[in-house]
């Protein structure tokens, strides 16, 4: 799961991102993160805390939550640079570590040429019509 799913489940209970992490506490779907992922989540997180209406508290209850639901994955190799942006490739080695087959993200366009691994990048919706 893509920060950007994160961010805009906890901006808008409106959107098919907040269904995304209603899922995860459901049990319904279990992400995947690894080290850098979840700096990468606090990070923006806490950068964008006003915008979001949280402390850094409930930020930091937040990140437990999904580490409590998320399976984490080690990532013994690196892919970089990949792809056009290489804030996105450890998104990518999460999902080749992880041999899950997708990468859910509203930024199908930063992730190109990533079948070559067997990996598909999905919107929000797309994964929910899946389940």
């Amino acid at each position: 799961m893509d920060t950007n799913i994160l961010y805009a489940g906890l901006y808008s209970a409106r959107g098919a991102s907040h269904q995304v992490l209603q899922n995860i506490y459901r049990g319904r779907i279990t992400p995947i993160i690894s080290t850098t992922l979840l700096f990468e989540y606090e990070d923006v997180l806490k950068r964008k805390q006003t915008e979001l209406n949280l402390s850094y508290k409930e930020i930091d209850l937040l990140l437990d939550n999904i580490c409590a639901y998320a399976n984490y994955q080690e990532i013994y190799f690196l892919w970089r640079p990949y792809l056009k942006d290489p804030k996105d490739d450890h998104v990518l080695e999460v999902g080749v570590a992880s041999e899950t087959g997708l990468i859910v993200t509203h930024n199908i366009k930063d992730f190109k040429k990533i079948d070559k691994f067997g990996i598909r990048a999905i919107p929000p919706r797309e994964l929910l019509e899946i389940l």
